[in-house]
């Protein structure tokens, strides 16, 4: 389909789900897993149809098609009860919940990888709003490629995560990012983990990173995942069947929790945790080797989660993760802590993202890489700093995204600082020619810059893009009073946690010298 196409059916499905929502008696909460289900039969049916013709033209009456055979596809089997099509074309007296909920059952028996996780209860619906979503959403398998139904899939995640505000932000991060991350990781093959791996976006897009470069993704990449959170696991779990994936998604906190046994373990490391969270119970860290550089003194668990990543890479591993603008200039313990890091030669790509790409941080946010492979490569005494935040597509007056050209184009200077060959596949050829003409690195002022660890140095340690780069020409309008209050007081938050340790120290300072 055509892009604009998609958008206008991806609209049109959700503001007729949305409506019906409206005028039931359910939450958005009520409303999300029994419509994700639905839209999850209609996938799995789309794929299934998809792969049929073929399975089946191998097989023969005496020897039919078999569950396996459409797992060694990446595609889940769908028995016919379970297709959407053929429920809606149930008799009109017939109990259509009850119909729904023995879908989900017969898809689930087939495959033993969905067992408990997909949505039940459909028996509880009001009749009337069931039979809509069901004729909204049965004609998709035929109508849709699988491109296209996996963008309607990660819509409905998306706007659901947009109805539940800061609940919902904790199991969806935004598409453009997550593609970003991955086009500068370059998760090829190997192990990744996302230690708060919310509905499993990251794994997604890992995956469709390796098809695009005509491998099979299945065959190449061993997913593991934790998530906090009880309901969003099968979330997690249904987005990884959905596209022909499986992995280890297992129920923890990640603070205190460790199931993957992840130290040193993972080629690839992606997350986008929460941020600035306090209260957490250092004291129980104590000794973990998933914290190599110590425990930061102010009540934020950021440097808890850096560390976390760190840690968990191979000797030649990457990480790419969303991180709150104020760690890059968080001082005192904290930034010993970088210091360190810094030191290790570890860190590589620094990209600063402007503010509301996300449903839940208005923030300006920046996104680490990480480099364990760097060691004795030119670039081991390096970072690259780039500032996106001039660069984005304008949603509406709250949200901002990337273009595909745009993703292609921030991965692509990190190519030619890598010494790789770039990309021009989403059309970021003129973008790349206008800046970089000789196909080579230079440093671009307001955009890019490669600093050394000297330079960092110099800079206390500082891992803020805009400290290396200068600032570009960003109009000061498209900051709404809301933005900079809450930046502001972001800003005042650390720096009372900066007082509030000064002052330890300086009371037990003046106790010593009374004593003494």
């Amino acid at each position: 389909m055509r892009t604009t196409d998609l958008e206008k059916v991806r609209a049109t499905l959700w503001a007729a789900a949305d409506e019906l929502r409206a005028n039931s008696k359910l939450t958005p909460v009520q409303y999300r897993d029994p419509v994700l289900g639905l839209v999850f039969l209609a996938y799995a049916e789309n794929r299934f149809e998809e792969v049929r013709g073929e399975v089946e033209s191998n097989r023969s009456a005496r020897n039919p098609a078999q569950p396996a055979d459409y797992k060694a596809k990446s595609v889940l089997y769908v028995p016919d009860e379970s297709r959407l099509s053929h429920i809606v074309n149930r008799p009109e007296g017939d109990d259509i919940g009850k119909a729904v909920d023995e879908a989900i059952k017969a898809i689930e028996a087939a495959n033993p990888e969905l067992k408990d996780i997909l949505p039940r209860g459909y028996q509880k619906l009001e009749r009337a709003t069931l039979i809509e979503l069901l004729r909204l959403f049965a004609p998709l398998p035929t109508q849709l490629s699988g491109d296209a139904f996996g963008f309607i899939y990660e819509d409905f995640l998306s706007n659901f995560a947009a109805q539940e505000g800061k609940g919902g932000g904790e199991y969806f991060t935004p598409y453009s990012i997550v593609r970003l991350i991955v086009e500068i990781l370059e998760p090829f093959q190997g192990r990744v983990f996302d230690p708060a791996c919310g509905s499993g976006g990251m794994f997604v897009q890992c995956g469709k990173f390796v098809e695009r470069h005509h491998e099979s993704a299945t065959h190449k990449l061993s997913i593991y995942g934790a998530e906090k959170t009880d309901d969003t696991v099968p979330l997690a779990k249904m987005n990884l069947a959905l596209h022909g994936l499986s992995g280890e998604i297992r129920q923890a906190n990640s603070y205190y929790e460790d199931p993957h046994k992840a130290v040193g373990a993972f080629d690839y490391v992606m997350a986008n945790p929460p941020f600035n969270v306090d209260k957490v119970k250092k004291e129980q860290l104590a000794g973990d080797k998933r914290f190599p550089f110590g425990m930061p003194k102010a009540d934020n668990a950021n440097y808890l989660w850096i560390q976390q990543f760190y840690s968990a890479l191979t000797d030649t591993g990457r990480a790419g993760f969303v991180m709150a603008n104020s760690a890059g200039d968080a001082g005192h313990s904290e930034k010993e802590i970088r210091k360190q890091l810094v030191k290790t030669g570890a860190v590589d790509v620094m990209v600063a993202i402007s503010s509301n790409f996300f449903y839940t941080v208005t923030l300006p946010v920046t996104l680490w890489f990480l480099d364990k492979a760097k060691s004795g490569t030119p670039r081991e005494d390096t970072v690259l700093f780039i500032d996106a935040r001039h660069i984005f597509r304008q949603i509406d007056r709250a949200h901002r995204d990337f273009l595909p050209e745009q993703i292609e184009y921030l991965a692509n200077i990190v190519r030619l600082y890598r010494g790789e060959d770039v990309e021009t596949h989403a059309g970021s050829g003129a973008l790349i020619a206008g800046n970089f003409s000789d196909g080579k690195y230079a440093d671009v002022a307001g955009l890019c810059k490669v600093a050394t660890r000297a330079e960092i140095e110099a800079q206390g340690w500082s891992l803020n893009p805009g400290r290396y780069i200068g600032t570009a020409a960003i109009d000061d309008d498209e900051e709404d009073f809301a933005i900079k209050l809450e930046s502001l007081f972001e800003e005042f938050t650390r720096l009372s946690d900066e007082a509030a340790e000064l002052r330890t120290r300086v009371d037990a300072a003046i106790t010593g010298i009374l004593d003494a």
